[in-house]
């Protein structure tokens, strides 16, 4: 049994839902058009659910944040929801004021309004426990127009931010289908991973993931561990591996003094258990070119996993019958050195268990490579699925957990 409650749970005819979702895009920097609408497409079951249950639906959501080049209003987000779901949906760029409240009076029964970007509103912004963001202006002016509210973020589901937690306290609260099928599926590889069970932990980020290995191996949800990208050559150094001055540059950032002695003790603690590279790729007369790691000093940046490494994971993974991949392999985005990441893909789908990529550069990898309709499953969230992995709670979760408590299913 859920400890929180889902679509199911509750009688939506005529009465006013308020949905939040994740479809936060990819831009293009020159045009700022939309190019990769996967999460407007994640949540379309949600919504088409709540229309043909004839709810009154009004979405909120966010794309980016203040400051940054791709924060924007969402009538492109309005127009590709209505693209995908083959129905009229209505926007209005407001949130709290006249027009928006105006808007969400008039939505009809089966009808889609969208209003504009959340993260324009100052107070959105702020991690607040959810008993402070229930008196917030977001939820004070909104939750009184509307009859439920139901969360579909799972993408955002790690950030303690008033659309996300604050409804919960005042409204009967639900979680979307995207949401329900993001923790299935997590909880599916985390509480009984069929076995042989491999975690590929890669991408840009290196402080997390020693915790990370200590999680999934201490408690057995991983046979084994693979250590790929920049985090595998942080992972190379911690082993005493002369990486080069060209791979230590972009680990400048994560490769703190504390950090350094955590993959340490971790590779003591498990050794065979965690798989690093043995070779690496680098750009040589502009070509792609496998590096020994023993010959890494003065070879130039790793851009890549080698050949020799690619040949021993993907026998690994190919004979696993769980696989789950949390950041790519090298720098995918560049000619010739996508050949990593694309590989371990290739064998987590040709192997014939479960497999789940992490979201962010993982999931925009996997669309590229035309692979990711062919996994089990490719979960939307990045900081969420990070937050999972280290086996912190999920504020939005908690939320839910709290809205089911206090209130029922309410009926």
């Amino acid at each position: 049994m859920d400890t929180y409650n889902t679509l199911g749970d509750m009688n939506y005819r005529g009465k006013r839902v308020l949905l939040r979702v994740d479809i936060n895009c990819p831009m293009d920097k020159k045009t700022l058009k939309i190019i990769n609408d996967s999460r407007i497409r994640a949540v379309i079951p949600t919504i088409r659910e709540l229309m043909g249950k004839k709810a009154k639906v009004v979405i909120l959501a966010h794309q980016s944040r203040k400051g940054k080049w791709d924060f924007t209003d969402l009538s492109q987000h309005a127009a590709l929801l209505s693209k995908n779901l083959n129905a009229p949906v209505k926007y209005v760029d407001d949130v709290l004021g006249e027009e928006a409240r105006k808007a969400i009076s008039e939505v009809g029964d089966g009808e889609v309004l969208l209003l504009g970007n959340v993260r324009a509103i100052d107070s959105e912004s702020v991690s607040k426990p959810m008993e402070e963001h229930a008196k917030g202006e977001i939820v004070t002016t909104l939750a009184p127009l509307f009859d439920y509210y139901v969360c579909d973020a799972f993408g955002a589901a790690h950030r303690s931010q008033c659309s996300l937690v604050g409804f919960e306290d005042v409204l009967p609260s639900a979680s979307g289908r995207l949401m329900a099928k993001e923790m299935y599926a997590l909880r599916t590889i985390f509480n009984s991973p069929r076995r042989p069970s491999v975690f590929i932990l890669g991408g840009a980020k290196f402080g997390d993931i020693p915790h990370m290995i200590e999680r999934v191996l201490s408690n057995n949800t991983a046979d084994t561990v693979i250590v790929v990208g920049l985090a595998g050559n942080a992972f190379l150094m911690a082993r005493g591996v002369d990486i080069g001055e060209a791979s230590k540059v972009p680990l400048a950032d994560e490769l703190t003094e504390e950090n350094f002695k955590n993959a340490q003790d971790v590779m003591t603690k498990y050794g065979q258990r965690i798989l690093l590279p043995v070779d690496v790729a680098v750009e040589k007369d502009g070509q792609r070119s496998s590096v020994l790691i023993g010959d890494m000093a003065n070879a130039g940046a790793a851009l890549d996993i080698g050949d020799k490494s690619i040949d021993t994971f993907r026998k690994v993974i190919e004979q696993s019958k769980t696989s789950f991949m949390s950041g790519p392999a090298g720098m995918f985005e560049k000619p010739g050195f996508e050949v990593g990441t694309k590989a371990i893909m290739t064998a987590m789908v040709d192997s014939s268990g479960l497999s789940v990529l992490g979201g962010g550069h993982t999931s925009a990898a996997a669309e590229r490579f035309d692979l990711a309709d062919s996994m089990s499953y490719v979960s939307t969230g990045g900081g969420a699925l990070e937050t999972f992995l280290l086996k912190d709670p999920l504020p939005v979760i908690v939320a839910l957990e709290h809205s089911k408590e206090k209130f029922g299913n309410s009926q």
